[in-house]
Protein backbone atom coordinates (compact mmCIF):
# COMPACT_ATOMS: atom_id res chain seq x y z
CA UNK A 1 0.00 0.00 0.00
CA UNK A 2 1.28 3.27 -1.19
CA UNK A 3 1.38 5.95 1.50
CA UNK A 4 -1.29 9.09 0.07
CA UNK A 5 -0.17 12.82 1.66
CA UNK A 6 -2.23 14.01 4.72
CA UNK A 7 -3.11 17.00 2.79
CA UNK A 8 -6.26 17.88 5.07
CA UNK A 9 -4.85 17.66 8.46
CA UNK A 10 -2.08 19.87 7.24
CA UNK A 11 -4.16 22.28 6.24
CA UNK A 12 -6.02 22.10 9.78
CA UNK A 13 -2.68 22.68 11.80
CA UNK A 14 -1.52 25.79 9.36
CA UNK A 15 -4.67 27.16 9.11
CA UNK A 16 -6.68 26.84 11.89
CA UNK A 17 -3.76 26.27 15.20
CA UNK A 18 -1.08 27.82 13.90
CA UNK A 19 -2.90 30.88 11.62
CA UNK A 20 0.23 30.69 9.32
CA UNK A 21 -1.02 32.09 6.82
CA UNK A 22 -1.62 35.67 8.48
CA UNK A 23 1.72 35.16 10.82
CA UNK A 24 3.87 34.49 7.44
CA UNK A 25 1.95 37.72 5.77
CA UNK A 26 3.12 40.04 8.74
CA UNK A 27 6.62 39.58 7.28
CA UNK A 28 7.62 42.00 4.12
CA UNK A 29 8.69 39.51 1.81
CA UNK A 30 5.33 36.82 2.40
CA UNK A 31 2.60 39.66 2.81
CA UNK A 32 1.22 38.82 -0.96
CA UNK A 33 1.43 34.77 0.28
CA UNK A 34 -2.37 34.23 0.82
CA UNK A 35 -3.55 31.36 2.77
CA UNK A 36 -5.62 30.10 -0.79
CA UNK A 37 -2.25 30.26 -2.75
CA UNK A 38 -0.14 28.19 -0.27
CA UNK A 39 -3.44 25.98 -0.34
CA UNK A 40 -2.98 25.14 -3.98
CA UNK A 41 1.07 24.94 -3.31
CA UNK A 42 0.55 22.37 -1.43
CA UNK A 43 -2.20 20.31 -3.30
CA UNK A 44 0.28 20.30 -6.56
CA UNK A 45 2.66 19.17 -4.31
CA UNK A 46 1.01 16.29 -2.35
CA UNK A 47 -0.18 15.35 -6.33
CA UNK A 48 3.41 15.27 -7.33
CA UNK A 49 5.18 13.32 -4.46
CA UNK A 50 1.75 10.52 -4.76
CA UNK A 51 2.37 10.45 -8.65
CA UNK A 52 6.29 10.68 -9.34
CA UNK A 53 8.20 10.18 -6.06
CA UNK A 54 5.87 7.52 -3.79
CA UNK A 55 5.77 4.74 -6.55
CA UNK A 56 9.59 4.44 -6.85
CA UNK A 57 9.73 3.29 -3.35
CA UNK A 58 10.05 -0.17 -3.54
CA UNK A 59 11.53 -0.51 -6.45
CA UNK A 60 14.27 2.00 -5.30
CA UNK A 61 15.07 -0.28 -1.90
CA UNK A 62 15.06 -3.79 -3.77
CA UNK A 63 17.45 -2.14 -6.92
CA UNK A 64 19.86 -0.04 -5.01
CA UNK A 65 22.60 1.85 -6.09
CA UNK A 66 25.01 0.32 -8.32
CA UNK A 67 28.77 1.14 -8.25
CA UNK A 68 31.06 0.71 -11.13
CA UNK A 69 34.74 2.05 -11.43
CA UNK A 70 33.42 5.16 -9.90
CA UNK A 71 30.22 5.84 -11.47
CA UNK A 72 27.49 5.10 -9.52
CA UNK A 73 23.63 4.56 -10.82
CA UNK A 74 20.73 5.10 -9.08
CA UNK A 75 17.57 3.08 -9.30
CA UNK A 76 15.31 2.89 -12.66
CA UNK A 77 13.43 5.94 -12.38
CA UNK A 78 15.04 7.85 -9.96
CA UNK A 79 16.67 10.40 -12.08
CA UNK A 80 13.60 10.87 -14.36
CA UNK A 81 11.74 11.99 -11.13
CA UNK A 82 14.73 13.98 -9.86
CA UNK A 83 14.75 16.59 -13.15
CA UNK A 84 10.83 16.45 -13.29
CA UNK A 85 11.13 17.37 -9.01
CA UNK A 86 13.75 20.81 -10.34
CA UNK A 87 12.56 21.48 -13.40
CA UNK A 88 8.96 21.76 -11.58
CA UNK A 89 10.90 24.54 -9.25
CA UNK A 90 10.06 22.38 -5.62
CA UNK A 91 13.57 22.73 -4.81
CA UNK A 92 13.47 26.19 -4.72
CA UNK A 93 10.38 27.12 -2.89
CA UNK A 94 11.78 29.10 -0.51
CA UNK A 95 14.63 30.66 -1.71
CA UNK A 96 14.64 33.95 -2.86
CA UNK A 97 13.75 35.29 -6.33
CA UNK A 98 16.58 37.29 -7.54
CA UNK A 99 18.20 33.66 -6.92
CA UNK A 100 16.07 31.65 -8.82
CA UNK A 101 13.66 30.82 -6.38
CA UNK A 102 9.76 31.28 -5.64
CA UNK A 103 10.25 33.34 -2.49
CA UNK A 104 7.72 31.11 -0.27
CA UNK A 105 7.85 30.65 3.27
CA UNK A 106 9.85 27.85 4.42
CA UNK A 107 7.21 26.06 6.26
CA UNK A 108 6.05 25.16 2.92
CA UNK A 109 9.51 23.60 2.23
CA UNK A 110 9.08 22.03 5.34
CA UNK A 111 5.70 20.00 4.60
CA UNK A 112 7.20 19.38 1.59
CA UNK A 113 10.51 17.95 2.20
CA UNK A 114 8.08 15.48 5.22
CA UNK A 115 5.90 14.19 2.44
CA UNK A 116 9.06 13.19 0.07
CA UNK A 117 10.52 11.61 3.12
CA UNK A 118 7.31 9.46 4.03
CA UNK A 119 6.88 9.12 0.78
CA UNK A 120 10.93 7.31 -0.34
CA UNK A 121 12.98 8.83 1.86
CA UNK A 122 16.26 6.86 -0.15
CA UNK A 123 15.59 9.50 -2.95
CA UNK A 124 14.72 12.35 -0.85
CA UNK A 125 18.61 12.32 0.51
CA UNK A 126 19.79 13.76 -2.64
CA UNK A 127 17.69 17.19 -2.60
CA UNK A 128 17.98 16.89 1.33
CA UNK A 129 20.95 18.84 1.53
CA UNK A 130 20.26 21.54 -1.14
CA UNK A 131 18.74 24.38 0.84
CA UNK A 132 21.64 24.41 3.55
CA UNK A 133 23.97 25.24 0.98
CA UNK A 134 21.83 27.46 -0.88
CA UNK A 135 22.13 29.09 2.32
CA UNK A 136 25.83 28.82 2.79
CA UNK A 137 26.96 29.74 -0.31
CA UNK A 138 24.80 32.87 -0.27
CA UNK A 139 25.72 34.41 3.20
CA UNK A 140 29.48 33.31 3.00
CA UNK A 141 30.45 32.67 -0.73
CA UNK A 142 31.86 34.92 -3.02
CA UNK A 143 30.80 37.30 -5.44
CA UNK A 144 32.41 34.99 -7.87
CA UNK A 145 31.40 31.60 -6.98
CA UNK A 146 27.84 33.02 -6.13
CA UNK A 147 27.52 34.03 -10.17
CA UNK A 148 28.66 30.63 -10.87
CA UNK A 149 27.02 28.33 -8.73
CA UNK A 150 24.04 29.67 -5.88
CA UNK A 151 21.45 29.88 -8.68
CA UNK A 152 22.42 26.18 -9.73
CA UNK A 153 21.82 25.14 -6.37
CA UNK A 154 18.99 27.13 -5.54
CA UNK A 155 17.00 25.47 -8.27
CA UNK A 156 18.64 22.24 -7.75
CA UNK A 157 19.41 21.98 -11.11
CA UNK A 158 23.02 20.72 -9.52
CA UNK A 159 22.85 18.76 -6.08
CA UNK A 160 25.40 19.34 -3.22
CA UNK A 161 27.05 17.43 -0.27
CA UNK A 162 28.62 18.40 3.15
CA UNK A 163 31.30 16.30 3.10
CA UNK A 164 32.63 16.87 6.98
CA UNK A 165 33.24 13.26 8.16
CA UNK A 166 36.30 11.07 8.31
CA UNK A 167 36.86 7.70 9.24
CA UNK A 168 39.12 8.60 12.47
CA UNK A 169 37.30 11.55 13.41
CA UNK A 170 33.40 10.47 13.50
CA UNK A 171 31.57 13.54 14.97
CA UNK A 172 35.05 15.08 16.44
CA UNK A 173 35.62 17.85 13.51
CA UNK A 174 38.13 19.06 15.25
CA UNK A 175 40.18 15.54 14.10
CA UNK A 176 39.65 16.50 10.57
CA UNK A 177 43.00 16.10 8.79
CA UNK A 178 41.66 17.23 4.98
CA UNK A 179 44.00 20.12 3.73
CA UNK A 180 43.35 22.73 1.56
CA UNK A 181 46.22 24.51 -0.08
CA UNK A 182 45.96 27.99 -1.80
CA UNK A 183 46.83 28.37 -5.23
CA UNK A 184 48.26 31.76 -6.95
CA UNK A 185 45.12 31.77 -8.87
CA UNK A 186 42.97 32.60 -5.44
CA UNK A 187 42.25 28.61 -5.86
CA UNK A 188 43.11 25.72 -3.74
CA UNK A 189 44.26 22.26 -3.90
CA UNK A 190 41.94 19.98 -1.49
CA UNK A 191 43.34 16.52 -0.53
CA UNK A 192 41.89 13.80 2.06
CA UNK A 193 39.40 11.52 1.86
CA UNK A 194 35.89 11.53 3.71
CA UNK A 195 33.13 9.05 4.59
CA UNK A 196 29.29 8.78 5.05
CA UNK A 197 28.93 11.47 2.11
CA UNK A 198 25.18 11.27 0.73
CA UNK A 199 25.23 11.53 -2.64
CA UNK A 200 28.41 12.24 -3.06
CA UNK A 201 28.25 10.78 -6.87
CA UNK A 202 25.60 10.13 -8.90
CA UNK A 203 23.53 10.40 -12.10
CA UNK A 204 20.63 12.45 -11.24
CA UNK A 205 22.40 15.88 -12.38
CA UNK A 206 25.33 16.62 -14.64
CA UNK A 207 27.44 18.38 -11.72
CA UNK A 208 27.39 17.90 -7.70
CA UNK A 209 28.50 20.67 -5.55
CA UNK A 210 30.75 19.46 -2.69
CA UNK A 211 31.08 21.85 -0.01
CA UNK A 212 34.39 20.70 2.14
CA UNK A 213 35.95 21.17 5.77
CA UNK A 214 39.64 21.15 5.69
CA UNK A 215 42.52 22.76 6.97
CA UNK A 216 44.59 25.07 5.52
CA UNK A 217 48.32 24.56 5.85
CA UNK A 218 49.00 27.28 8.60
CA UNK A 219 45.94 26.31 10.59
CA UNK A 220 45.62 25.61 14.35
CA UNK A 221 44.43 22.57 15.60
CA UNK A 222 40.90 21.31 16.31
CA UNK A 223 38.10 23.10 15.37
CA UNK A 224 39.18 26.87 15.38
CA UNK A 225 42.05 25.62 12.61
CA UNK A 226 38.65 24.20 9.90
CA UNK A 227 37.88 26.45 6.51
CA UNK A 228 35.12 25.58 4.19
CA UNK A 229 35.68 24.84 0.21
CA UNK A 230 33.71 24.49 -2.43
CA UNK A 231 34.72 21.68 -4.45
CA UNK A 232 32.86 20.68 -7.93
CA UNK A 233 32.98 17.28 -9.69
CA UNK A 234 32.78 19.41 -12.88
CA UNK A 235 34.55 22.12 -13.11
CA UNK A 236 34.06 25.61 -14.83
CA UNK A 237 35.85 24.49 -18.48
CA UNK A 238 33.47 20.77 -18.54
CA UNK A 239 36.84 18.82 -17.26
CA UNK A 240 36.05 16.58 -14.10
CA UNK A 241 38.07 17.30 -11.16
CA UNK A 242 39.86 15.63 -9.29
CA UNK A 243 37.53 13.90 -7.16
CA UNK A 244 36.96 10.51 -6.41
CA UNK A 245 34.26 8.37 -5.13
CA UNK A 246 35.98 4.98 -3.94
CA UNK A 247 32.90 2.98 -3.09
CA UNK A 248 29.50 3.21 -1.63
CA UNK A 249 28.57 2.08 1.74
CA UNK A 250 26.10 -1.28 1.70
CA UNK A 251 23.78 0.20 4.61
CA UNK A 252 20.59 -1.11 6.79
CA UNK A 253 18.27 0.92 4.90
CA UNK A 254 18.02 4.01 2.06
CA UNK A 255 18.99 1.63 -0.11
CA UNK A 256 18.04 3.69 -2.87
CA UNK A 257 20.50 6.66 -1.82
CA UNK A 258 24.23 6.06 -2.28
CA UNK A 259 26.04 6.91 0.52
CA UNK A 260 29.87 7.35 -0.53
CA UNK A 261 33.26 6.98 0.08
CA UNK A 262 35.46 10.45 -1.29
CA UNK A 263 38.75 11.11 -1.98
CA UNK A 264 40.02 14.69 -2.64
CA UNK A 265 43.35 13.98 -4.94
CA UNK A 266 44.62 17.76 -5.08
CA UNK A 267 40.78 18.53 -6.39
CA UNK A 268 40.50 21.94 -7.41
CA UNK A 269 38.39 24.39 -4.65
CA UNK A 270 37.57 27.81 -3.81
CA UNK A 271 37.38 28.91 -0.18
CA UNK A 272 33.88 30.05 1.12
CA UNK A 273 33.63 32.26 3.87
CA UNK A 274 36.91 33.41 6.13
CA UNK A 275 39.84 31.11 6.58
CA UNK A 276 39.55 28.84 9.79
CA UNK A 277 36.08 30.10 10.14
CA UNK A 278 34.46 26.64 8.14
CA UNK A 279 32.06 25.65 11.25
CA UNK A 280 30.84 29.40 11.16
CA UNK A 281 29.97 29.19 7.69
CA UNK A 282 28.45 25.67 7.93
CA UNK A 283 26.39 26.46 11.05
CA UNK A 284 24.26 28.68 9.02
CA UNK A 285 22.17 25.70 8.02
CA UNK A 286 22.21 23.79 11.04
CA UNK A 287 18.63 25.20 12.40
CA UNK A 288 17.00 24.33 9.07
CA UNK A 289 19.07 21.31 8.53
CA UNK A 290 17.97 19.67 12.04
CA UNK A 291 14.32 20.56 11.79
CA UNK A 292 14.28 18.72 8.07
CA UNK A 293 15.55 15.71 10.11
CA UNK A 294 12.87 15.65 12.51
CA UNK A 295 10.59 16.16 9.41
CA UNK A 296 11.69 13.27 8.32
CA UNK A 297 11.11 11.23 11.69
CA UNK A 298 6.92 12.09 10.83
CA UNK A 299 6.96 12.07 7.50
CA UNK A 300 8.58 8.15 7.79
CA UNK A 301 5.82 7.73 11.14
CA UNK A 302 2.85 8.71 9.21
CA UNK A 303 3.57 6.46 6.51
CA UNK A 304 4.10 4.06 8.68
CA UNK A 305 0.82 5.06 10.60
CA UNK A 306 -1.17 4.72 7.13
CA UNK A 307 -0.29 1.11 6.23
CA UNK A 308 -0.84 -0.17 10.03
CA UNK A 309 -4.43 1.62 10.20
CA UNK A 310 -4.89 0.43 6.40
CA UNK A 311 -4.44 -3.17 7.70
CA UNK A 312 -5.80 -3.09 10.83
CA UNK A 313 -9.05 -1.73 9.22
CA UNK A 314 -8.90 -5.01 7.21
CA UNK A 315 -7.68 -7.66 8.93
CA UNK A 316 -10.18 -9.42 11.30
CA UNK A 317 -8.25 -12.16 14.03
CA UNK A 318 -10.09 -13.28 17.72
CA UNK A 319 -12.93 -11.57 19.11
CA UNK A 320 -12.13 -7.83 20.77
CA UNK A 321 -13.80 -7.61 24.60
CA UNK A 322 -17.68 -7.89 24.39
CA UNK A 323 -17.69 -9.08 20.66
CA UNK A 324 -19.43 -12.09 19.59
CA UNK A 325 -17.82 -12.69 16.04
CA UNK A 326 -13.79 -12.15 15.05
CA UNK A 327 -13.01 -8.70 15.18
CA UNK A 328 -11.23 -6.44 12.85
CA UNK A 329 -8.34 -5.76 15.07
CA UNK A 330 -8.27 -1.96 14.58
CA UNK A 331 -11.37 -2.96 17.86
CA UNK A 332 -8.98 -4.49 19.83
CA UNK A 333 -7.77 -1.76 22.37
CA UNK A 334 -3.96 -2.78 22.25
CA UNK A 335 -3.77 -2.05 18.46
CA UNK A 336 -5.74 1.33 19.15
CA UNK A 337 -3.26 1.94 21.62
CA UNK A 338 -0.36 1.90 19.35
CA UNK A 339 -2.09 3.61 16.52
CA UNK A 340 -3.67 6.24 18.84
CA UNK A 341 -0.05 6.89 20.54
CA UNK A 342 1.54 7.34 16.89
CA UNK A 343 -1.04 9.82 15.78
CA UNK A 344 -0.41 11.77 19.24
CA UNK A 345 3.19 12.05 18.10
CA UNK A 346 2.45 12.68 14.53
CA UNK A 347 0.11 15.47 15.12
CA UNK A 348 1.67 17.20 18.06
CA UNK A 349 5.23 16.79 16.33
CA UNK A 350 3.40 18.58 13.32
CA UNK A 351 2.59 21.52 15.49
CA UNK A 352 5.66 22.24 17.07
CA UNK A 353 7.93 21.86 13.88
CA UNK A 354 5.67 24.24 11.56
CA UNK A 355 6.01 26.56 14.46
CA UNK A 356 9.59 26.33 14.10
CA UNK A 357 9.51 27.10 10.89
CA UNK A 358 7.58 30.06 11.10
CA UNK A 359 9.89 31.26 14.02
CA UNK A 360 13.33 30.60 11.41
CA UNK A 361 11.48 33.29 8.80
CA UNK A 362 10.49 35.80 11.81
CA UNK A 363 13.86 35.62 12.94
CA UNK A 364 14.92 36.40 9.86
CA UNK A 365 12.61 38.64 8.04
CA UNK A 366 10.90 40.51 11.19
CA UNK A 367 11.20 44.35 11.61
CA UNK A 368 10.92 43.73 14.99
CA UNK A 369 14.21 43.80 17.20
CA UNK A 370 12.27 41.59 19.84
CA UNK A 371 10.28 39.21 17.90
CA UNK A 372 13.63 38.30 15.83
CA UNK A 373 15.03 37.64 19.64
CA UNK A 374 12.49 35.54 20.37
CA UNK A 375 12.22 33.66 17.32
CA UNK A 376 16.19 33.17 17.24
CA UNK A 377 16.13 31.90 21.14
CA UNK A 378 12.92 29.18 20.41
CA UNK A 379 15.28 27.92 16.96
CA UNK A 380 18.09 27.43 19.22
CA UNK A 381 16.52 25.36 21.96
CA UNK A 382 13.65 23.65 20.02
CA UNK A 383 15.42 22.16 17.15
CA UNK A 384 17.98 20.10 19.04
CA UNK A 385 14.44 18.42 20.76
CA UNK A 386 12.96 18.33 17.69
CA UNK A 387 15.30 16.73 15.73
CA UNK A 388 16.12 14.17 18.43
CA UNK A 389 13.02 13.44 19.60
CA UNK A 390 10.83 13.06 16.35
CA UNK A 391 13.34 10.97 14.82
CA UNK A 392 13.43 8.88 17.73
CA UNK A 393 9.76 8.29 17.83
CA UNK A 394 10.04 7.65 13.64
CA UNK A 395 11.94 5.09 14.57
CA UNK A 396 10.05 3.31 17.39
CA UNK A 397 6.97 4.11 16.41
CA UNK A 398 7.03 3.02 13.30
CA UNK A 399 8.74 -0.15 14.76
CA UNK A 400 5.52 -0.20 17.10
CA UNK A 401 3.15 0.11 13.55
CA UNK A 402 4.97 -2.97 12.05
CA UNK A 403 3.76 -4.73 15.36
CA UNK A 404 0.16 -4.34 14.14
CA UNK A 405 0.55 -6.67 10.92
CA UNK A 406 1.90 -9.18 13.34
CA UNK A 407 4.71 -11.77 11.30
CA UNK A 408 3.11 -10.38 8.29
CA UNK A 409 5.05 -6.85 9.46
CA UNK A 410 8.29 -8.83 9.31
CA UNK A 411 8.46 -9.69 5.33
CA UNK A 412 9.15 -7.19 3.07
CA UNK A 413 5.32 -7.28 0.71
CA UNK A 414 3.92 -4.91 3.17
CA UNK A 415 6.28 -2.83 3.16
CA UNK A 416 6.19 -1.51 6.59
CA UNK A 417 9.93 -3.25 7.09
CA UNK A 418 11.36 -0.79 4.86
CA UNK A 419 10.08 2.37 6.55
CA UNK A 420 11.80 0.81 9.93
CA UNK A 421 15.17 0.17 8.03
CA UNK A 422 15.00 3.81 6.45
CA UNK A 423 14.21 5.51 9.72
CA UNK A 424 16.89 4.34 11.91
CA UNK A 425 19.80 6.28 10.16
CA UNK A 426 17.64 10.06 10.73
CA UNK A 427 18.36 8.96 14.41
CA UNK A 428 22.12 9.33 13.38
CA UNK A 429 23.08 11.77 11.33
CA UNK A 430 23.09 15.48 11.38
CA UNK A 431 24.58 14.98 14.95
CA UNK A 432 23.71 11.76 16.81
CA UNK A 433 20.29 12.14 19.46
CA UNK A 434 23.29 12.19 22.03
CA UNK A 435 24.44 14.85 20.70
CA UNK A 436 21.53 16.68 20.34
CA UNK A 437 20.75 16.28 24.08
CA UNK A 438 24.13 17.62 24.95
CA UNK A 439 23.97 20.81 22.69
CA UNK A 440 20.88 21.24 23.90
CA UNK A 441 21.00 21.13 27.91
CA UNK A 442 25.29 21.99 28.63
CA UNK A 443 26.09 24.55 25.67
CA UNK A 444 22.36 25.89 25.43
CA UNK A 445 20.19 26.02 28.31
CA UNK A 446 23.05 25.85 30.99
CA UNK A 447 25.06 28.16 29.41
CA UNK A 448 22.76 31.43 31.00
CA UNK A 449 21.70 29.07 33.83
CA UNK A 450 18.51 28.09 32.68
CA UNK A 451 17.17 31.66 32.04
CA UNK A 452 16.87 31.37 28.08
CA UNK A 453 14.73 28.06 28.82
CA UNK A 454 12.57 29.99 31.47
CA UNK A 455 11.55 32.58 28.86
CA UNK A 456 10.90 30.46 25.95
CA UNK A 457 8.39 27.87 28.75
CA UNK A 458 6.83 31.43 30.14
CA UNK A 459 6.36 32.95 26.61
CA UNK A 460 4.44 29.66 24.61
CA UNK A 461 2.01 31.31 22.22
CA UNK A 462 -1.91 30.65 22.39
CA UNK A 463 -4.14 30.11 25.13
CA UNK A 464 -2.90 29.99 28.75
CA UNK A 465 -2.13 26.20 29.79
CA UNK A 466 -4.40 24.16 31.85
CA UNK A 467 -3.24 24.55 36.16
CA UNK A 468 -1.60 20.45 35.52
CA UNK A 469 0.89 22.45 31.90
CA UNK A 470 1.48 24.94 34.20
CA UNK A 471 2.97 22.57 37.09
CA UNK A 472 4.96 20.52 34.61
CA UNK A 473 6.28 24.09 33.39
CA UNK A 474 7.41 25.14 36.42
CA UNK A 475 8.92 21.69 37.51
CA UNK A 476 11.08 21.62 34.79
CA UNK A 477 12.27 25.22 35.15
CA UNK A 478 13.43 24.33 38.92
CA UNK A 479 14.80 21.01 37.35
CA UNK A 480 16.84 22.94 35.64
CA UNK A 481 17.91 25.37 37.94
CA UNK A 482 19.09 22.63 40.16
CA UNK A 483 20.86 21.04 37.61
CA UNK A 484 22.79 24.25 36.72
CA UNK A 485 23.75 24.95 40.97
CA UNK A 486 25.05 20.73 41.24
CA UNK A 487 26.72 20.70 37.92
CA UNK A 488 29.18 23.34 39.09
CA UNK A 489 30.53 20.95 41.32
CA UNK A 490 29.76 18.07 39.06
CA UNK A 491 31.01 18.50 35.88
CA UNK A 492 29.67 15.01 34.34
CA UNK A 493 25.97 15.73 36.13
CA UNK A 494 24.70 17.02 32.80
CA UNK A 495 26.15 14.37 30.06
CA UNK A 496 24.64 11.63 32.19
CA UNK A 497 21.67 13.24 31.98
CA UNK A 498 21.10 15.02 28.68
CA UNK A 499 18.90 12.42 27.04
CA UNK A 500 16.06 11.97 30.24
CA UNK A 501 16.50 16.37 29.66
CA UNK A 502 15.54 16.66 26.08
CA UNK A 503 13.03 13.85 26.82
CA UNK A 504 11.08 15.98 29.02
CA UNK A 505 11.75 18.97 27.48
CA UNK A 506 10.05 17.60 23.59
CA UNK A 507 7.09 16.45 26.53
CA UNK A 508 6.42 20.13 27.98
CA UNK A 509 6.47 21.46 24.38
CA UNK A 510 4.41 18.69 22.79
CA UNK A 511 2.02 19.28 25.85
CA UNK A 512 1.38 22.80 24.37
CA UNK A 513 1.02 22.14 20.76
CA UNK A 514 -1.92 19.56 21.73
CA UNK A 515 -3.57 22.78 24.16
CA UNK A 516 -3.21 24.51 20.64
CA UNK A 517 -5.03 21.77 18.63
CA UNK A 518 -7.83 21.29 21.29
CA UNK A 519 -8.30 25.33 21.52
CA UNK A 520 -8.45 25.10 17.59
CA UNK A 521 -11.06 22.10 17.44
CA UNK A 522 -15.12 23.06 16.88
CA UNK A 523 -16.14 21.41 20.27
CA UNK A 524 -13.68 23.99 21.96
CA UNK A 525 -15.73 26.93 20.34
CA UNK A 526 -18.77 25.46 21.90
CA UNK A 527 -20.18 23.79 18.49
CA UNK A 528 -21.56 20.52 18.04
CA UNK A 529 -19.30 18.25 18.11
CA UNK A 530 -18.69 16.57 14.22
CA UNK A 531 -16.29 13.79 12.27
CA UNK A 532 -13.90 16.62 12.31
CA UNK A 533 -13.78 16.83 15.52
CA UNK A 534 -13.47 13.07 16.45
CA UNK A 535 -10.18 13.02 13.85
CA UNK A 536 -8.38 14.76 16.91
CA UNK A 537 -10.30 13.42 20.18
CA UNK A 538 -8.72 9.81 20.70
CA UNK A 539 -5.59 11.04 19.48
CA UNK A 540 -5.65 13.89 22.17
CA UNK A 541 -6.53 11.28 24.96
CA UNK A 542 -3.84 8.93 23.78
CA UNK A 543 -1.40 11.81 24.12
CA UNK A 544 -2.70 12.34 27.74
CA UNK A 545 -2.81 8.88 28.33
CA UNK A 546 -0.01 7.08 27.25
CA UNK A 547 2.65 10.10 25.93
CA UNK A 548 2.65 12.61 28.65
CA UNK A 549 3.43 10.04 31.94
CA UNK A 550 6.50 10.27 31.07
CA UNK A 551 7.05 13.30 31.72
CA UNK A 552 6.84 12.39 35.69
CA UNK A 553 10.07 9.13 34.45
CA UNK A 554 12.15 11.37 33.01
CA UNK A 555 11.92 13.99 36.02
CA UNK A 556 12.03 11.16 38.31
CA UNK A 557 15.56 10.37 36.94
CA UNK A 558 16.76 13.69 36.61
CA UNK A 559 15.87 14.48 40.38
CA UNK A 560 17.50 11.26 41.56
CA UNK A 561 20.50 12.02 39.91
CA UNK A 562 20.82 15.52 40.74
CA UNK A 563 20.06 14.19 44.61
CA UNK A 564 22.89 11.98 43.94
CA UNK A 565 25.23 14.71 42.74
CA UNK A 566 24.28 16.66 46.01
CA UNK A 567 24.78 14.05 48.55
CA UNK A 568 28.67 13.70 47.45
CA UNK A 569 29.10 17.35 49.04
CA UNK A 570 28.00 19.10 51.97
CA UNK A 571 24.76 20.88 51.32
CA UNK A 572 25.62 23.99 52.15
CA UNK A 573 28.32 24.15 49.76
CA UNK A 574 25.89 23.50 47.02
CA UNK A 575 23.56 26.84 46.86
CA UNK A 576 20.88 24.26 45.59
CA UNK A 577 17.14 24.37 46.90
CA UNK A 578 15.57 21.39 47.58
CA UNK A 579 14.01 19.50 45.13
CA UNK A 580 10.26 18.66 45.08
CA UNK A 581 9.43 14.57 44.85
CA UNK A 582 7.06 15.33 42.62
CA UNK A 583 5.94 17.51 39.78
CA UNK A 584 2.07 17.04 40.11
Amino acid sequence: MQARQALADIQHLLTHVLQAPSRWQALPPFADTDGELAAQVLDEAAKFVDSAIAPLQRGGDEEGCRFDAGQVRTPAGFRDAYQAFWQAGWPSLSCAPEDGGQGLPAVLECVLFEWLAGANHGWTMAPGLLHGAYECIKHHASDELKAQYLEKVATGEWLATMCLTEAHAGSDLGLVRTRGVPQPDGSARVNGSKIFISGGEHDLTDNIVHLVLARLPDAPAGPKGLSLFLVPKILQDGSRNAVVCERIEEKMGLHGSPTCVMRFDDATGWLVGEPNKGLNAMFVMMNAARLHVGLQGIGLLEAAWQKASAYAAERRQMRGPGAKDTSLIQDHPAIRRILHTQRAWIDGGRVLAYHTALQLNVAKHSTDAAARAAAQRWCALVTPVLKAALTDQGFHGASACLQVFGGHGYVREWGIEQIVRDARVAMIYEGTNEIQAIDLLVRKVLADGGQGLGALLGSLPGAAPSTAASVRRHALVEITQALAAAAQSDPELPYWVADDYLRAVALVLLEWAWGQIGAASPRERGSEPTSATDRWTAPAQAFALWVLPEFDLRTGILRQRIAHALESRPQEATGAQPICASSS
